[in-house]
């Protein structure tokens, strides 16, 4: 049994539950250190027991520590609501942002004339995943180490007459070979005016001369995500540009330097927003300051206008201040920042020296 497990065993406790039907993957990776794929997890005080099928059985029994294995339908609830059945237990909690109505009503028909409760839950494990251990900072590390190198090694590829996907699928394949399992997410290359739209789909528009081209990467790593983005130039920087990517990056710094446990995720937000706004392009910085990142590229706290998260030593997150000036360019700077027990450290400080 790890101390993961036992964390959630308390807090079942606080929550009236005999037990937790664990759906999510990266949830499951996090209590029992394996990377979870079409499985499903029985959390007890009596037993944990881990559901998958017969595709995965035996690398699973291979690497999991901690839980009982049992090979079973990973779309059905046959086998699972057995074996919670056979352990005395009525109340069971689920992750209800998990769960989709179908396999819910699955869930209820097994459940049926047992005198089982169904319990909807949610964030549980959530809330604990959000306070990382040395464990998962050394693969986060190297998840930011990746995509730092990503980076830097595009730098010379980007060229005018390249298109955005060439400069992704180089990205891609050196993601790979410096040992990422894959891209954290679908990564971003927004040429010109692409630039300013935050999720731009990569796509076959060419890189032309003297313009920007923003880039978001992120690495996977073990399961733990790295996420940064930087904007590169095909030729000359005007002056129009110059002053916009000085202002973004200005109210990273000030965000930045304000990150230490205690503090408000919103206060920050509204730190770096304020700063903007006084720059006079409040209104061209539209989404949320940062993000919580681990085993998903977005967990956890959100540093937004309306986050009463709390920071706390050991919280991972990401800081990516911008403007999105329509129909001519884009300017964001995306970091990655650990708190520490006295403050800050960015995590990709090392990509700017």
């Amino acid at each position: 049994m790890n101390n993961k497990i036992k964390d959630i065993y308390h807090k079942l406790k606080e929550e009236g539950l005999d037990a937790l039907l664990v759906l999510s993957p990266a949830n499951i990776s996090y209590l029992t250190g394996f990377l979870s794929r079409d499985a499903h997890l029985l959390v007890s005080s009596k037993k944990n027991i881990y559901f998958t099928d017969s595709r995965y059985i035996q690398a699973v029994r291979k690497s999991l520590k901690g839980c009982l294995l049992k090979e079973a339908d990973s779309n059905g609830f046959k086998h699972f609501m057995e074996a919670f059945y056979k352990l005395g237990f009525k109340r069971l909690g689920f992750e209800k942002e998990h769960l989709s109505l179908a396999l819910y009503q699955k869930l209820r028909r097994e459940s049926a004339g047992r005198g089982i409760t169904l319990i909807p839950v949610c964030g549980i494990i959530e809330e604990f995943r959000q306070i990382k251990n040395e464990d998962e900072l050394e693969k986060i590390r190297f998840a930011c180490g990746i995509a730092i190198k990503a980076l830097r090694n595009i730098k010379d590829f980007i060229a005018p007459g390249k298109r955005e996907i060439e400069v992704a699928g180089e990205l891609e394949r050196y993601l790979r070979y410096a040992g990422a399992s894959r891209a954290s997410f679908d990564i971003i290359v927004a040429s010109g005016p692409n630039s300013s739209l935050p999720h731009h789909i990569t796509g076959s528009r060419k890189i032309r001369d003297n313009e920007p081209v923003l880039v978001d990467v992120g690495a996977d790593y073990l399961g733990y995500k790295s996420d940064l983005t930087r904007v590169f130039f095909s030729g000359r920087i005007n002056t129009l540009y110059r002053k916009i990517q000085d202002i973004v990056h200005k109210a990273r710094d000030l965000a930045v330097q304000e990150i230490k446990p205690g503090k408000i995720a919103r206060d920050i937000d509204f730190l770096a927003r304020s700063f903007i706004a006084e720059k006079g392009y409040g209104k061209y910085f539209f989404h949320s300051l940062g993000h919580g990142i681990g085993l998903e590229v977005h967990e956890g706290l959100s540093l937004s206008p309306k986050s009463d998260n709390i920071l706390k030593s050991g919280m991972v997150l990401t800081v990516e201040p911008a403007i999105y000036l329509p129909d001519k360019f884009g300017s964001r700077v995306e970091e990655m920042v650990l708190v520490t027990r006295k403050g800050c450290e960015v995590l990709s400080g090392a990509l700017d020296k």
